[in-house]
């Protein structure tokens, strides 16, 4: 158990899968000494209460944020810019202001003008989720051995660029991860009491990085999923009677959250485009070894890809137990 907490007040806006999470994660490993809860939905915020794993949940922004000394955005990427526009006021000096978002580049641009001065801003990212989302879904080992990437920018830079006179928000590549170390490192071991492994990197390399990890194999579900409901000589009773595991498992991820990945895509789109275009070149390169029936080239390619399966259950990053885990009856 661990003595004492890393920050007197902790405060989350949006308490979904990742923020009630992070609540139940922090007050289980004494992260914080208090947890204040702001979120757009009074059904969420009224659910929140009734669950009892923050300490204030009464919408009230001014008691939420004042003496919070970290604050995190946890809604959907779209909306973080508006976000901290509203609570700028309310935050205050020397507060750690960071988020969970899956795309970095677009949140910095969003956020970062609205940052008032004395407030460290250190975007992050918690390679954690599930399908499932709102406060009930949040469970406290969410991030235990996960990663948790911080792309921390140099806030100075990005003023001084964003002052000019066209107004332009800095390159990535001017945003060194090495500004506000003492943010950086406070964040960092936040990270790693919930269980997280921590990394950092830059906003540009961390989109690219998830673009092919993340983002493009859920797209790639939801248009499988789609096209399975497209196909007209099949119903659904069929498609859901006869789901292999493999149509099975995409429809798992398929079933994530709708908003959530409408703003990863939107705000991650050069990068998911190109990958996406690798994507459809090894596809079609696929598609000829079927063509001209290239056995040693499936076979080679499926060597390959079975390697890297098991280096990430090696990584500790999945179980190597049968059927992805999936409990099962013994006979």
């Amino acid at each position: 158990m661990h003595e004492e907490p890393l920050f007197d007040k902790l405060t989350l806006i949006g308490l979904g899968l990742i923020g009630s999470s992070i609540a139940r994660a922090a007050r289980t490993h004494c992260a914080v000494r208090k947890i204040a809860a702001l979120d757009s939905s009074p059904r969420v915020l009224a659910r929140v209460r009734e669950l009892e794993i923050v300490d204030d949940a009464s919408g009230d922004v001014e008691q939420a944020l004042g003496d919070a000394d970290l604050v995190i955005l946890c809604a959907p990427v779209g909306a973080c810019g508006a976000i901290a526009r509203d609570i700028a006021p309310h935050l205050k000096h020397g507060a750690i202001l960071s988020d969970v978002g899956s795309v970095k580049g677009s949140i910095v641009k969003a956020v970062a003008p609205h940052v008032p001065p004395g407030v460290r801003f250190v975007p992050a990212h918690p390679l954690a989720g599930t399908e499932y989302s709102g406060p009930d879904a949040g469970f406290a080992t969410l991030f235990k051995n996960r990663w948790c990437l911080l792309t921390p920018i140099d806030q100075a830079a990005f003023e001084r660029d964003h002052s000019n006179a066209d107004n332009v928000a800095p390159s990535l590549s001017q945003r060194a991860p090495h500004a506000e170390n003492d943010a950086v490192d406070a964040l960092a071991e936040f990270w790693k009491r919930l269980g997280a492994k921590v990394e950092v990197t830059t906003p540009e390399h961390h989109d690219l990085a998830l673009a092919i990890t993340s983002h493009l194999p859920h797209l790639i579900a939801f248009n499988i999923v789609g096209t399975a409901d497209h196909l007209e000589k099949v119903t659904e009773s069929e498609v859901i009677k006869f789901s292999a595991s493999g149509f099975r498992d995409f429809t798992r991820i398929a079933a994530s959250d709708p908003t959530m990945w409408r703003d990863v895509f939107l705000n991650n789109k050069g990068a998911v485009l190109e990958m996406l275009s690798r994507f459809n070149a090894d596809l079609a390169a696929l598609q000829r070894m079927i063509e001209v029936d290239d056995g040693e080239g499936l076979f080679d390619l499926f060597t390959r890809t079975r390697a890297i399966r098991r280096g990430i259950v090696e990584q500790g990053q999945d179980t190597a137990a049968p059927d992805f885990g999936r409990p099962h009856e013994k006979a």
